[in-house]
C-alpha cells in the first residue's frame, strides 16, 4: 500500500499541474485548450507526458507579451530592448 501511494500521488499530482496549466494558460486559443484537456483527461498518463514534453514555455509567451505591448504603443524601444535582453538573459 505505502509503494502504490508512493506512485500514485505523485503521477496524480502531475496529471493536475497538467490540468491546472491548460486552464491558466492565455496563450492557447479554445480550441488548443479542449483539444489538450481531451488528450489529457482520455489518456491521463500518456497525454499528460505529451502535454508536458510539448507545451510552449513560459518564456516564449512572455516574448510575445513584450513584442504585443511594444507594437500598441505602450513601451519604449528602450525599454523594449532591455526587458528583450533581460528575458533572453
Amino acid at each position: 500500500m505505502f509503494w502504490l501511494l508512493l506512485v500514485f500521488i505523485p503521477l496524480l499530482l502531475i496529471w493536475a499541474f497538467a490540468l491546472v496549466d491548460i486552464f491558466r494558460r492565455h496563450d492557447l486559443a479554445g480550441w488548443a485548450k479542449a483539444l489538450w484537456m481531451l488528450c489529457v483527461i482520455l489518456l491521463p498518463f500518456v497525454g499528460t507526458l505529451i502535454y508536458l514534453v510539448f507545451r510552449p514555455h513560459a518564456e516564449n509567451s512572455a516574448l510575445a507579451l513584450l513584442n504585443d505591448l511594444h507594437e500598441r504603443g505602450l513601451l519604449t524601444d528602450e525599454e523594449y530592448t532591455d526587458e528583450r535582453t533581460r528575458l533572453r538573459a
